[in-house]
């Protein structure tokens, strides 16, 4: 008998009136507000201009779900495209399946694309955002608890969490809660990147592939204590061999471009003034209007020396023709 456990929600809908708020779908969109809010405090304070991480977010956001979506239905076809299934289903992101890689890989062309057309660099932008996707993450695993998915194998642990749901071949029971695992892991993440981001002045993406590489690691254990039905190769589950891959990727980067690219970027967003950094951009007539007024006044007390310098001459003069 279990003495104490993680209740799951009897329902992952909650209604307001008529109106279905999903679960799953609040916390990917609260995740999203977070990584926007914390990305734009770092990229102001990197020189960048308040509002870039917004304004880029909006071609990111779209394309990692998109690409999220498709990494999970293609890894994970049988689910929707095997008998007795239903395609149509593949379609409903608000019952969950987003797989990271797929999210990451589509949300970073959406970046890229965002990225050319406010003229900032890529890299640049996604040290900005590293922690807050990380955070994020933490926040949208527990749209998995509201679904009962994303769970390990059977334990007794006081924090195990309770599946109740016998649907898709679930066994109600107690279970670790690896949604619960990576969501503390992915806040141990973000505070990772800050810091050594802080301590060693991360440039040129490092801080993201430093991201990206504490993440896999995470990932690979959590993963591997899955239970729920998933493409193996070689005894491992998929996911595992691509956070291998992943990871060793991301590491080869920080080595490559700390050779080839040492220290921080010096201007992220080409033409930001310290005002436009602290108030997007809001302050530019006034600094300029100050400048020519600055400029105006200079020019008018360097008229008023040269007049008074000509007047003493031609005084000095006067005096000089008198007493000869």
């Amino acid at each position: 008998m279990e003495l104490a456990y993680i209740p799951s929600p009897s329902s992952g809908v909650l209604y307001l009136g008529p109106v279905p708020l999903r679960g799953y779908a609040f916390c990917i969109i609260i995740g999203v507000f977070v990584a926007v809010w914390l990305g734009n405090k770092r990229w102001v304070a990197r020189g960048g201009r308040a509002g870039t991480v917004a304004d880029i977010a909006v071609w990111a956001v779209p394309f990692g779900l998109v690409g999220g979506r498709l990494y999970h239905v293609i890894t994970d076809y049988q689910l929707y495209f095997s008998e007795g299934r239903d395609w149509v289903d593949a379609f409903k992101i608000w019952e969950g399946g987003l797989g990271i890689w797929g999210a990451i890989a589509f949300g970073a062309l959406g970046a890229w694309i965002g990225c050319r057309r406010r003229g900032v660099p890529m890299p640049a932008y996604a040290d900005a955002v590293a922690p807050g996707i990380a955070l994020a993450q933490a926040i949208g695993r527990w749209g998995n608890w509201f679904n009962q998915e994303l769970y390990g194998r059977a334990t007794d642990l006081p924090w195990a969490v309770e599946i109740t749901s016998s649907a898709d071949g679930r066994e109600p029971g107690t279970y670790h809660p690896t949604f619960l695992y990576e969501s503390l892991w992915c806040v141990g993440v973000a505070l990772l990147v800050i810091w050594a981001d802080r301590r060693f002045r991360l440039g040129h993406g490092r801080a993201f592939a430093l991201y990206v590489a504490a993440y896999c690691t995470g990932r690979f254990w959590i993963e591997y204590m899955r239970v729920d039905e998933a493409h193996e190769i070689l005894g491992l589950r998929l996911n595992n061999w691509t956070s291998i891959l992943v990871f060793l990727l991301a590491v080869l980067y920080i080595v490559l471009s700390a050779r080839k690219r040492p220290g921080r970027e010096d201007v992220v967003e080409p033409g930001v003034s310290d005002g436009d950094a602290a108030s997007g951009g809001e302050a530019d007539g006034a600094d300029e209007a100050g400048e020519a007024v600055e400029k105006d006044e200079a020019e008018a007390s360097d008229g008023k020396k040269e007049a008074d310098g000509a007047g003493q001459d031609s005084k000095d003069g006067a005096g000089s023709a008198k007493k000869n």
